[in-house]
């Protein structure tokens, strides 16, 4: 068709057709060019991430890609994650540390007529905080004096309570313990054999001490109660087969090592469970009450070194400090006490008038009424007037004004020692406290 057909189509046409037909000449002569000028965008490298930008610039994070600045190489050894990406180093991890548990300290004293035992861990220097106990009358010595040995009951009575404490000391996982026995396996025939035996039952492994070393564990348990003012004391300890003396020289600085200070000492072969074997101890007369204390005044008249502390005896400046089962009783006896509580008794003080009328008041009570008294009861009713008769001679060849009562002794000597011997009480400065 040639252009003259083709403008007089044109005049045909309306006006919108002829709008429509210019607009499509236009888009096919431009059609061919934009073929060949315009390119399709490359389709993305092998590896480049599916989102990196049309300028080849690749995404923070996108490790190599095209156009990423150059990492720094990562220090040796540095720390990987799992896949191998590498992560910022950090310090070493470190446990909690706990706190170091302190040790726990067993002290054990097996005596003529009680078992006792005490399971402490130190605490404050010089002091230590009682985490068990254990006590129970055994009577070991019962019938001693009359044969010389151990009877079996009194051995089986024994054994059976030191199992309990063999028990208690393995629950407790203690770290040291010292186990001894006193006057009644030192005096007996079979008292040695008797150790061997409670070792094979039990597992304990229990020491014979000789009478010196009773003697410093009682002032080494009850010397933190002598009075600080004081020039001079004279500590005993009323046992069931012997009775333990220390005569104490205060004057100088001031000590928690109070064994040190012992110038005299002595171990009366008579205790509650003797004496009262060789006397009677249920129907207690006044005629044998005096006897008791005269045999005992005798003894102690025997003791060479009675005479050391003579210029303080009786003075303001002295006093006397007793441990044992008879002297805890007067003061639970004084204090009108309807069950017995150490913490009332230890540390008390009686005036040498109150024990005057309560040594009076108990040799006056028929053996029924001892036994009624929760101070006394059915296992001492018939010990305890021995007990004061010992008492009541110690008063007279030492008189004092007053007397301190401790209801302590040889384990806390034992517990005492043991510490100290450790350092566990030392200071930062490497001194030991005292």
């Amino acid at each position: 068709m040639d252009a003259n057909s083709s403008a007089g189509d044109d005049t045909r046409l309306t006006k919108r057709q002829r709008r429509r037909r210019r607009k499509s000449r236009k888009v096919s002569e431009v059609a061919p060019a934009a073929a060949t000028d315009v390119q399709k965008p490359a389709a993305p490298a092998a590896g480049m991430p599916r989102g990196a930008r049309k300028y080849g610039r690749a995404r923070r994070g996108d490790g190599d890609s095209p156009g990423a600045p150059e990492k720094p190489t990562p220090a040796k050894n540095a720390p990987t994650g799992a896949g191998g990406e590498k992560r910022p180093s950090a310090a070493p991890f470190r446990a909690p540390v706990e706190p170091e548990k302190p040790p726990i300290y067993a002290a054990l004293d097996l005596g003529t007529n009680n078992c006792r035992l005490l399971i402490a861990v130190p605490t404050r220097p010089g002091q230590f905080r009682v985490i068990d106990a254990f006590s129970r009358i055994v009577r070991l010595g019962e019938g001693l004096g009359r044969t010389g040995s151990l009877s079996r009951g009194a051995m089986d009575r024994a054994t059976a309570a030191l199992s309990v404490c063999a028990q208690k000391i393995a629950a407790r996982e203690v770290t040291r313990a010292r186990l001894i026995a006193t006057e009644a396996c030192r005096a007996a025939a079979n008292g040695a054999e008797f150790i061997e035996e409670v070792a094979e039952r039990t597992g304990l492994s229990l020491e014979i001490v000789p009478r010196e070393t009773e003697a410093r564990l009682a002032v080494s348990g009850c010397g933190s109660l002598i009075d600080r003012k004081a020039r001079g004391a004279v500590l005993f300890d009323i046992g069931g087969g012997s009775s333990e003396i220390a005569l104490l020289d205060l004057r100088g600085p001031h000590t928690r090592r109070l064994a040190s200070r012992i110038v005299a000492w002595t171990s009366l072969p008579v205790g509650v469970v003797t004496l009262a074997e060789r006397h009677g101890g249920r129907n207690v007369t006044p005629e044998i009450f005096e006897r008791m204390v005269a045999e005992t005044v005798e003894l102690i008249e025997g003791f060479a070194g009675r005479d050391r502390l003579k210029d303080l005896v009786g003075t303001e400046n002295f006093h006397l400090l007793g441990t044992s089962g008879t002297v805890t009783t007067l003061a639970g006896v004084h204090l009108g006490l309807e069950r017995y509580d150490r913490r009332q008794v230890d540390g008390l003080w009686l005036t040498a008038e109150e024990s005057d009328t309560l040594v009076r008041r108990l040799a006056g009570w028929s053996f029924e009424e001892r036994v009624a008294n929760p101070c006394i009861g059915s296992d001492r009713a018939d010990l305890v007037l021995a007990g004061c008769a010992i008492f009541e001679a110690i008063r007279r060849v030492w008189p004092a004004r007053a007397l301190r009562v401790a209801d302590r002794g040889l384990r806390e000597g034992l517990l005492t020692e043991m510490m100290v011997a450790d350092g566990v009480w030392r200071r930062r400065d490497g001194r030991r406290a005292g």
